[in-house]
């Protein structure tokens, strides 16, 4: 297949190309800088922020993923449906057959963040084109580089001893990148030309607060993370908007945005997925340890460049 991916230079992204590549695609990462491009695919310039870049970007696709969100904007949900909106439409008019989108857990009958509600907003404009779309909802992406992995791992290095609001309660399923990528992939498989919407989670459901226990524990710490009823309100976002951004690189809004999402319970209540992806996710602990080993090699790489300059 012909396929595009947006956002080929991010998070999800980055491991999504190559992948797709090893299965025998053509690729093509779209980027707003492709002189700037260092992955594999072949780089085509064009920003879903400026419409009129899309038709080039889009000519003679056949799957087109979209991997794209503007959390790190104060109007993320004003600009993020309108970039879906017209990412659509340049869809449909370009003869894509079908949308790829990673969109987020969460029942719709919930009081849902911002975040997550305009997640599932996107799911909705994308398709209002007339191209199908294959929507995976899941909850905390677990790997290196990934905002909501960077925040749970650099409060378990940062801190030996924390007091978690509410949110530490809450349920979540993590699911591991390298799973994530799978089940991306896997879809290509399904033939129908019609909407579909998965759910996909890793092996575990757990609270925040057994999250970071369990870094702590796999790391050799012995952080102690103590939940206490203080409400996962507007507020208690801000509050840690400002201070997280002193211990990890998340910027602050994204750590707010991301910090009133914990409020709801994301968990896979659907796992249709299984029919069309076959796969046993992994555990949570193995997919820290995944996540640990990439940034690991990532830190070797970063060495051995400036090594070399």
């Amino acid at each position: 297949m012909r396929i595009l991916v947006t956002g080929a230079s991010g998070f999800v992204g980055r491991r999504l190309v190559p992948a797709l590549l090893d299965a025998d695609h053509e690729v093509r990462a779209m980027t707003r800088r492709p002189e700037a491009y260092d992955g594999p695919g072949e780089p085509i310039g064009a920003d879903v922020d400026a419409p009129e870049t899309l038709a080039r970007a889009l000519a003679g696709i056949d799957v087109a993923y979209y991997l794209i969100h503007s959390l790190d904007h104060r109007d993320f949900v004003r600009r993020d449906a309108r970039a879906a909106e017209a990412f659509g439409r340049a869809a449909a008019d370009a003869g894509v057959r079908r949308i790829v989108y990673l969109s987020g857990l969460g029942d719709e009958n919930d009081d849902l963040s911002a975040h997550l509600r305009s997640r599932q907003e996107c799911e909705r404009l994308l398709a209002k084109g007339g191209v199908p779309v294959t929507v995976l909802r899941a909850g905390i992406v677990i790997g290196h580089g990934g905002a909501s992995w960077e925040i749970v791992h650099n409060l378990v290095e940062k801190f030996p001893a924390l007091v978690v609001p509410q949110w530490g309660r809450t349920r979540t399923q993590p699911i591991a990148l390298s799973d994530m990528v799978r089940y991306l992939v896997g879809v290509l498989a399904i033939e129908d030309e019609t909407t579909h919407t998965f759910e996909v989670g890793g092996a575990d459901v757990l609270r925040y607060v057994d999250m970071l226990s369990r870094v702590s524990w796999i790391e050799g710490r012995h952080s102690l993370f103590l939940p206490v009823w203080i409400p996962s309100s507007r507020l208690a976002a801000l509050v840690a908007g400002q201070a997280l951004p002193f211990v990890t690189p998340v910027d602050g809004r994204t750590i707010r945005t991301l910090i009133e999402s914990m409020r709801n319970e994301v968990v896979v209540r659907d796992d249709l997925i299984r029919q069309v992806v076959p796969l046993d996710p992994l555990g949570y602990d193995d997919a820290v340890l995944e996540a640990m080993a990439d940034r690991a090699r990532a830190g070797r790489a970063r060495r051995g460049q400036r090594a070399r300059a």
